[in-house]
């Protein structure tokens, strides 16, 4: 085992060690030195270069300790050649040791080429000390800077469980090098910098100790749990009963969107509620009503160890016309789930991009995909005329199903406050609001966001065969009145109390108890006591109409094609069903707000805080109204064993979409998607640009690029800030990390913009959500 010591004498410490890596040789001297002896030194560095080019690096004596990195404060000058560049570059780096010790070291060494791979490796995350290998790599560039500054914007992340074997080729060299350096290191997790040449060689270019807030996971404890977890994925890979397809794929997003809605590590209570209220049987009843094959039997959500995953057998399965025959479906659902596997970056559109779910305009040209897997045209023609019988059935504006599941979301309303002014006990109150929820809120809900969706594609498919332009499109959408749009109108034209009598049970985070209500914190979302929204209602200058030639277009389009009714009654439906989908949401919620507050009172009641009763699961509720036990102890109980387990789930990272057991140990991050640093939850105001003069303190930042250049702004008390672009490695990550500041790094240029134009946002990186509050 050997001590860390300055960044230089540690690698010169490791060159006659490692085996399975190589260490440029190099050069070093103090500042005094340099400073006392600039040219003797520059002539030193240039007979050191020998004609070739090098990189002068710095070697701080406050860098890299047990309790802080200061990774990215001091400068490195790459690609120097001739005395007088080396001077310069030896100066810059002098001057940027702002602490005046002369005993900080300067150190040169070669500079790399032909670099074909190059990157950082964590031996644990440092935002879930989970025990993994995280590899942020750069394959395109020939950069060995491109990871650390942020500057990349083509760079890979892959996760690898400590127990478990490389699978990918070209990282297998450089795993076998940071374990090697694990076993000289014992007991110390590691940030490595490496490089690897055209030859393979993996050259160590910075061996750190890694700064983590504690130690990390029990080893033995997570093997355990991803053991389980692989199992369960094996077990999703075989042919069910009553069931098509002849696998299984996992998505945190394919149907009902979990990861959007409750995050991909919910409390235990956010999880319950929604797996009660939604994924254990609801949605299955509603596609069943609507023409689909009866998937009422079938989970829609699997909890891996906290993580809710759709299974998309499941899911797709639930998408076929209940009267397609066997073998017809069998080809479906395996078709569906090729594509999925080929494309998973499509886990979050597979009703845009994959699957078959309704009739629309553009149907008849996107079924043609089908053709290539095998389907005959008699196969295509049945799809098709399924569909459209399905699709007709719920369209019709006379007795289509979405008719009676708005009479029924009415119906909510009522029962909910007879329940609440009722003098039922607090467990009975909560009992019965669940199941009413189900039964006249979210199933109904279910019913109406179906209807929505289709809307919305019947509506794009106008656009798709040219009867509608983007711009009809959007007017269209601008002149409905949803309930987004009213609360807009409503924040100023009521006032504040009349508001939030109206809003006040919405919450950023419907299934969460830790986010506050409207009416609980309206400073927070709505600042200032009398201010009215200031942005105006965004209109085009003309609204929605159609001319004469669009009217009999669509007219004979849908006659075509065999959509029963006329254009006013699709229209009709495109806007009931667009409207109905927010509405029946709004009103749905105010039982769930309603249920999530009498939790807490719940829990107050026997000594439990709301941070206590977000560990529950809402099972116990029924277990309770149905039996005699004890409330206080089957509380605790249920409490325990939830923050236990979500203990266990914050220590795990797993990745969005699993298509085989193996992906549970090992794994990509999608490209673009964000990595998030701590597993705090934030809000603030929004602070972008270069916060030049600005109060920074209390505010969430908005960086386009993770560079070291941004280092001041952790003298100030910030909350948290997001990147357009950067890594899980880059120096602003490591920072964060190591201060324990949220960070959301590289959201892509299209979240950027829209973040930027917030007020204020909410980071909740455990559940990896950016919220937008105002």
């Amino acid at each position: 085992m050997i001590a860390f010591r300055t960044k230089a004498q540690t690698l010169e410490a490791l060159e006659p060690l490692v085996k399975k890596s190589r260490i440029l040789p190099q050069i070093r001297f103090t500042v005094d030195e340099y400073r006392a002896a600039r040219a003797q030194t520059i002539k030193r560095m240039e007979q050191f270069a020998d004609g070739g080019s090098v990189i002068v690096r710095s070697s701080a004596l406050c860098e890299d300790s047990a309790s802080e990195s200061k990774a990215g404060q001091f400068l490195s000058v790459a690609d120097v050649r001739g005395a007088q560049a080396l001077g310069e570059a030896a100066d810059r780096v002098a001057d940027s040791f702002t602490d005046g010790d002369g005993r900080n070291m300067i150190f040169v060494q070669p500079m790399l080429k032909d670099i074909c791979l190059s990157g950082v490796v964590f031996t644990a995350d440092p935002n879930t000390l989970g025990n993994y290998y995280v590899i942020n790599y750069d394959d395109s560039t020939g950069s060995t800077s491109s990871v650390t500054s942020g500057a990349g914007d083509a760079l890979q992340t892959y996760y690898l469980f400590h127990k478990a074997a490389c699978g990918v080729s070209k990282l297998c060299p450089v795993i076998e090098a940071v374990r090697e350096l694990e076993s000289l290191f014992v007991s110390t997790p590691l940030d490595v910098e490496f490089a690897v040449d055209g030859n393979g060689t993996v050259y160590i270019l910075q061996v750190r100790p890694l700064v983590l807030r504690s130690a990390p996971a029990d080893l033995g404890q997570q093997a355990e749990t991803l053991g389980r977890i692989y199992q369960k994925v094996e077990s999703g890979q075989r042919v069910k009963p009553y069931l098509h397809g002849k696998r299984t794929i996992y998505g945190v997003m394919p149907d009902w969107n979990p990861a959007e809605i409750i995050g991909v590590r919910p409390r235990p209570l956010a999880l319950s509620l929604y797996k009660r209220l939604v994924t254990d049987g609801v949605w299955a009843y509603q596609r069943n009503n609507y023409g689909y094959k009866n998937l009422r039997s079938f989970p829609l959500m699997i909890d891996f160890a906290g993580f809710p995953y759709i299974d998309t057998r499941v899911s797709f399965n639930s998408f076929i016309p209940r009267d397609i025959d066997d073998h017809l479906s069998e080809k479906l659902a395996d078709y569906y789930l090729d594509c999925l596997e080929r494309q998973p970056y499509k886990h979050d559109k597979v009703e845009f991009d994959i699957i078959f779910s309704c009739y629309t305009f553009d149907l008849p040209e996107r079924i043609q995909t089908l053709r290539a897997y095998g389907f005959s045209d008699a196969e295509l023609e049945t799809v098709k005329a399924s569909l459209l019988a399905l699709t007709n059935n719920i369209i019709n504006t006379k007795d289509g199903l979405w008719i009676s599941d708005t009479e029924r979301i009415n119906v909510l309303e009522e029962r909910r406050e007879n329940i609440l002014k009722s003098d039922l006990d607090t467990v009975s109150k909560i009992y019965w609001l669940i199941e009413d929820c189900c039964r006249y809120g979210t199933l109904p809900f279910a019913g109406l966001a179906r209807g929505g969706f289709i809307a919305v594609l019947l509506l794009k498919s106008l656009v798709n065969i040219g009867l509608l332009s983007d711009e009809d499109y959007q007017r269209y959408m601008n002149g409905l009145t949803t309930v987004s749009s009213q609360m807009i109108a409503d924040r100023r034209n009521l006032s504040k109390e009349a508001f939030l009598v109206k809003y006040g049970h919405l919450r950023p985070g419907t299934y969460d108890i830790l986010s506050s209500r409207y009416d609980e914190t309206p400073d927070l979302y709505f600042s200032g006591e009398d201010v009215r929204w200031q942005e105006t209602v965004k209109q085009d200058s003309l609204p929605f109409s159609l001319t004469l030639e669009q009217y009999r277009a669509i007219q004979d389009a849908m006659t075509q094609h065999g959509l029963k009714g006329d254009l006013l009654a699709l229209f009709q439906f495109i806007r009931a069903g667009i409207e109905g989908r927010e509405y029946s949401k709004y009103v749905f919620t105010k039982s769930l707000s309603a249920v999530i507050e009498l939790a807490a009172r719940l829990g107050a009641e026997y000594g439990y805080s709301r941070e206590d009763m977000s560990y529950l699961d809402i099972s116990v509720i029924d277990a309770l109204y149905s039996s005699a036990e004890d409330i206080g102890r089957t509380l605790g109980e249920s409490i325990r064993a939830g923050r236990e387990k979500y203990a266990r789930t914050l220590g795990i990272t797993l990745p969005p979409v699993i298509c085989r057991p193996q992906d549970v140990y090992a794994f990509f991050l999608p490209t673009g998607q964000p990595n998030y640093i701590t597993l705090k939850s934030v809000s603030g105001q929004v602070c972008g640009g270069r916060f030049a003069g600005e109060q920074i303190a209390g505010k969430i930042l908005l960086i386009e690029a993770a560079d070291p250049g941004y280092d001041w702004i952790f003298s100030h008390e910030i909350a948290g800030f997001v990147t357009a672009y950067g890594g899980a490695n880059s120096h602003l990550a490591i920072r964060a990390g190591e201060l324990g500041i949220p960070a959301v790094i590289g959201v892509g240029e299209k979240l950027f913009a829209r973040f930027s134009a917030a007020h204020v946002l909410e980071l909740d990186c455990a559940n990896k959500q950016v919220k937008i509050l105002q």
